[in-house]
């Protein structure tokens, strides 16, 4: 194909130059042969277009005045004209070998490039992963660590502290004739009851045994009536009674990221109400928590939506979503704030944290 252009492109020219050869005379020639050689050098290489101006230059000495013989010699102003074309055509061969080499190196340049990109950006994905699989075993290491500490709570403090209960009322028994010491030691019994009650709502807190042993339904059914009754917000939990259960690590991550976000509602949101949404869908569990309080403030909304730097808790509850392929979106505006949670089951591809402005129109 390299050699097969110059050599069409020259007999082309030289068939033209022939037919209009009675009409504008010789110097056609040089005219249409002219740029077959220029595109020999710029497209083919130095070796088809020497071909070119060799074949250009016997098309020009024999090809184109019929009445001179074949062996003939070409007069003085043939010889000017045919040197003419053959300089020119020189420096066009060199122009355009030196134009090829550039664009060579240029593209041997463009592929080293892009091997470093690749390189570059197969370093990054590494690194990336990495830091994924750090921040999924630091939370793993967290949830093992908080259901150890719930578990010495329950087993060691629980039970030392109902043994003295037990203590303290067989005393009390033995002194009711004393008044004023009986009523001291049922203030104790009664504060060792309110410890006792207190150090198991912090194990269960910490690591509730039903999301273990029933599974997230009943845990997060019985954290929602302990946190209605502890904060006096009346919380609606929406989830079928049928829900199935989970793998451990997506349980855990949906009871935690409720638990944040109704934290949230208790600390900053001031609203009375609050109501939770649990469903499976098209192979996702989806969480909705929502409540009708001031809302996120102006000032922190746009910093979550510009800078990407959300609170500990919210970056909390994005680190576990992304750990196992989910999203987290928080929509907010001054009439309250919505918080969504999508995780997807079986297939993992993880993505940032949204933040929308409700009250734009688009929102809607």
């Amino acid at each position: 194909m390299r050699y097969g252009l110059p050599v069409i492109a020259v007999v082309a020219a030289c068939v033209v130059s022939s037919l209009l050869n009675s009409y504008t005379g010789s110097g056609l020639g040089y005219v249409l042969l002219f740029p077959a050689v220029a595109f020999s050098a710029w497209y083919c290489g130095i070796g088809p277009s020497i071909l070119a101006t060799v074949l250009s230059l016997l098309s020009v000495a024999y090809g184109f005045n019929p009445n001179i013989h074949a062996l003939a010699y070409p007069n003085t102003a043939q010889s000017v004209a045919m040197l003419a074309f053959l300089l020119a055509s020189v420096m066009v061969v060199l122009m355009g070998e030196t134009r090829r080499r550039q664009s060579e190196t240029l593209r041997e340049a463009q592929s080293e490039l892009e091997v470093k990109v690749r390189e570059r950006t197969a370093d990054l994905d590494a690194l990336n992963r990495n830091l994924r699989d750090l921040s999924g075993r630091l939370l793993q290491m967290r949830d093992d660590e908080r259901r150890r500490i719930a578990r010495e709570l329950h087993d060691s403090v629980g039970q030392m502290l109902a043994a003295l209960s037990m203590n303290l009322s067989t005393v009390r028994n033995d002194m009711l004739q004393i008044a004023k010491a009986a009523s001291t030691l049922t203030d104790s019994e009664s504060l060792v009851q309110e410890m006792v009650t207190e150090v198991r709502t912090i194990s269960h807190l910490l690591h509730p045994p039903l999301l273990d042993e029933a599974g997230l339904s009943s845990a997060l059914r019985w954290y929602v009536d302990g946190f209605s009754q502890r904060s006096g917000i009346k919380v609606e939990l929406d989830m079928p009674d049928d829900f199935r259960r989970f793998p451990g690590e997506l349980e855990t991550a949906v009871f935690r990221v409720v638990q944040e976000s109704l934290t949230n509602i208790h600390r900053h949101s001031g609203s009375p109400t609050a109501k939770i949404r649990v469903r499976e869908r098209d192979h996702e569990v989806l969480v909705d928590v929502e409540d009708h309080g001031k809302g996120i403030p102006d000032e922190k909304r746009q910093q979550m939506a510009t800078s990407g730097t959300p609170g500990v808790g919210i970056r909390g509850m994005q680190e576990r979503l992304r750990q196992l392929g989910g999203t987290l979106q928080i929509e907010s505006d001054g009439s309250g704030t919505l918080v969504m949670a999508r995780l997807p089951i079986e297939t993992p591809a993880g993505e940032a944290i949204t933040v929308v402005d409700r009250s734009a129109p688009y929102a809607a």
